[in-house]
């Protein structure tokens, strides 16, 4: 009878709580996203053209590989499409990546505008040619067209612009574009060491990673702008097996092939590392919960309540959900043997894996070299970064930068982001605090699934708001 009556007041205390969250709910007014990019043709397509003309450079960056001529041809066509930046900016540049330096009335708070010029290989068959830069259907098509040609062509023409008004802007700006992204080369690297040598610390770097997102929660319909704050970490991690090898008519057990891929099941089919909603991701759920449908709505706004809930849902709502609240595991690459009948001595598979904070890049990868070696396997790591430092949502420079979205996309929530991607962005915390990754674009379905796959686009109606967003956020450094 006692535990009847243990249970029943639990019940009721779960009723309760649940009752103060449906209240709390519904006395937060429901807001709906209204922006909607409305330019004209007339606006549009000049700017259009210039980007498909960008596009037509093919850009894609290979390491270890001389692509000199490919990168000067798009730095002449950005010459040719923008000549008063080449004519009155202090232009460097170094191994093909570019920096601008635009003398302001002051060089107390100088502002950087970056965005990279190489892309990804285009494979596959696409509707339109990848680099043919042609404009159909109210866009721009080809790869880089919506990463992220498309906001370096933005801040060149905000800058033309002006300069062509014979403005001054109230600060120094610098545009930076690195050729080596793609491959998290040292492009961009090689820039904040020039800027270092000159002893120009930025007071706000602006770069791509976040975005116009549409819908960027299942259930919380419209636009939003989303701005990444921080990045996860990152590594490239190989795993070999090694065994004597043989005539594959006479296998052993426990092969090194069939090791790694008990291995990989056991990766794919275990949650080995800690789920937890980073403060940034619990910022980003409660700012869109006004925005959400009922049901979100009464989640997102109760966290105190549905977060147990919502960290196992999360991964299974979405990758890029799961994504924010755990370090990932990602396995792209595997190498046997070279024969069909030949047992390897050796045999690998290659992970990409993505550090969340609160599982930094020593633990998690502790925990992988711990794992791996039960099933008898070597692990080694290249490239292993931590996450990046958060910027303050009360940062002065974020809340300028919310603050030009409001008054350039009216209707358009800002909203906190967690970059589970990597950007040259990294490379600028070194000498800067406040580093936020939002390109001033509109990333719908599709520009999200061609990202780095097939049918790149942007749709061109975007692109003045992109132009306005850049000259507003020079002329508010004022």
């Amino acid at each position: 009878m006692t535990a009847l009556y243990i249970a029943i007041g639990l019940l009721g205390v779960l009723l309760l709580m649940l009752l103060v969250a449906v209240i709390r709910t519904l006395l937060v007014p429901s807001r709906r996203s209204e922006y909607v990019p409305k330019a004209s043709d007339e606006e549009a397509l000049p700017l259009a053209e210039k980007l498909a003309d960008l596009v037509r450079c093919e850009t894609v960056s290979v390491p270890e590989t001389d692509q000199r001529e490919k990168f000067l041809r798009f730095h002449r066509e950005l010459e040719r499409l923008f000549p008063l930046v080449h004519r009155r900016l202090q232009k460097t540049e170094i191994s093909g990546n570019l920096l601008f330096c635009w003398k302001g009335r002051s060089s107390d708070r100088p502002l950087v505008l970056m965005s990279h010029q190489d892309v990804v290989p285009a494979e596959g068959v696409w509707k339109h040619p990848p680099f043919s830069g042609d404009i159909a259907e109210g866009r721009v098509w080809g790869r880089g067209s919506s990463d992220t040609k498309c906001s370096l062509m933005a801040f060149f023409q905000a800058a033309e612009d002006l300069l062509s008004q014979g403005y001054v802007p109230p600060q120094d700006v610098y545009l930076s574009s690195s050729c080596t992204e793609e491959w998290s080369g040292p492009g961009c690297s090689l820039l904040v060491e020039e800027l270092r040598r000159r002893g120009v610390r930025p007071w706000l770097v602006v770069d791509e990673g976040g975005g116009i997102i549409t819908e960027p929660v299942g259930g919380v319909p419209g636009n939003f702008a989303v701005l990444g704050i921080l990045e996860k970490g990152k590594a490239d991690v190989t795993f070999t097996a090694r065994s004597n090898g043989g005539h594959a008519s006479a296998p052993g057990r426990d092969t090194p092939l069939a090791r790694l891929a008990d291995f990989v099941h056991y990766m794919e089919h275990h949650s080995v590392f800690r789920r937890r909603i980073p403060s940034e991701v619990d910022a980003m759920f409660r700012e869109l919960a006004p925005y959400a449908s009922f049901p979100l709505k009464l989640v997102f706004g109760n966290l105190w309540l549905f977060r147990p809930v919502l960290l196992r849902v999360l991964p299974l709502i979405s990758a890029q959900a799961g994504a924010m609240i755990r370090t990932t595991v990602a396995f792209t690459q595997a190498r046997g043997s070279d024969a069909c009948n030949v047992l390897p001595q050796e045999a690998s598979v290659s992970a990409n894996v993505r550090f969340i904070p609160h599982q930094g890049k020593e633990e998690s990868l502790d925990l992988l070299r711990r794992i791996s070696g039960k099933y008898g396997l070597e692990m080694s790591v290249a490239h292993a970064e931590d996450y990046t430092r958060p910027v303050s949502l009360q940062d002065e420079a974020f809340r300028l930068v919310r603050r030009t979205v409001d008054q350039v996309f009216p209707g358009c929530p800002s909203v906190p982001y967690l970059m589970t991607g990597a950007t040259d962005a990294r490379f600028y915390q070194e000498i800067c605090a406040s580093v936020v990754r939002f390109a001033p674009v509109v990333y719908g379905p599709e520009q999200m699934s061609g990202m780095h796959g097939m049918n790149e686009t942007i749709e061109y109606r975007c692109l003045p708001g992109a132009v306005a967003f850049y000259k507003k956020l020079i002329e508010n450094m004022g």
